[in-house]
């Protein structure tokens, strides 16, 4: 992600700031640099913590409808990339790897979320 941020926007938001409110047209994802962001969906009652590293926000870009299905919250002062479509389908395109390390965060995240719904 941070071989992307050299040519990408690079965007700080303050601790409790809003970065996007479900129901929203995502016309973009993001790439976590610093800090931690926090996402919720179902009126808060599910949530996970994203982490430096972590991308979010990829799911509107790859959705027929392009809506966000969630909140995103910065946890702390963040650092975060935006890449949007045009960029995502670009790396994808151009950088296999970047698409499979895509798919791996995303694995990880929902693995994750399901041993926390065991517990």
């Amino acid at each position: 992600m941070s071989a992307f941020a050299s040519n990408g926007e690079v965007i700080m938001f303050e601790t409790g700031e809003l970065i996007f409110r479900s129901g929203e047209a995502g016309d973009c994802m993001f790439g976590l640099l610093e800090g931690f962001v926090q996402l919720s969906w179902n009126g808060d009652q599910g949530h996970e913590q994203i982490n430096p590293g972590d991308v979010f926000g990829s799911g509107a870009l790859v959705t027929s409808d392009h809506l966000r299905y969630g909140n995103a919250k910065a946890l702390t002062d963040c650092k975060v990339l935006v890449m949007n479509r045009e960029q995502f389908l670009f790396a994808v395109q151009e950088s296999p790897l970047f698409a499979i390390e895509l798919l791996g965060s995303i694995d990880q995240r929902l693995r994750q979320l399901k041993e926390c719904t065991k517990n």
